[in-house]
């Protein structure tokens, strides 16, 4: 298995992710949240007008900013 060295793709054991609510291996961190890769292409390609739009929206307001500690 292969381990990608990106800032934003990681390949892990499984995340959740906060979208589809599958375990998946390979996605991005939005923040602390899990997305796949299959839901960021899903979601980049959604057009504002398409019903689907309104949904992934809802579903990114469970990601919660990292309190940043000085």
């Amino acid at each position: 298995m292969e381990i990608l060295n990106s800032n934003s793709l990681q390949k892990s054991l499984g995340e959740t992710c906060i979208i589809c609510d599958e375990k998946k291996e390979l996605g991005i961190y939005l923040y602390t949240s899990f997305i796949c890769v299959e839901c960021e292409k899903e979601m980049t390609s959604t057009q504002t007008s398409d019903p689907k739009y309104k949904y992934y929206l809802e579903k990114l307001r469970r990601v919660k900013n990292s309190p940043l500690y000085s």
